[in-house]
């Protein structure tokens, strides 16, 4: 996902997807945590989208 995708979507969207990726960054810790992940760089990639996301929020917070 681009940062220029996020800056067009509303702040409850972010919200929304911030959410959806934490979770999803918990399953994978989970899947590693028990030797079932094969795709390791999800983990890193995963965090990056959360990062990303958090930025353009706090970005929209100080507009």
């Amino acid at each position: 996902m681009k940062a220029s995708e996020l800056v067009e979507k509303s702040v409850d969207d972010l919200n929304k997807q911030l959410l959806d990726l934490r979770e999803e960054q918990f399953k994978l810790r989970m899947a590693k945590a028990t030797g079932q992940l094969g795709q390791t760089h999800l983990l890193k990639q995963t965090q990056r989208d959360i990062a990303r996301v958090k930025t353009v929020l706090q970005q929209k917070a100080g507009q």
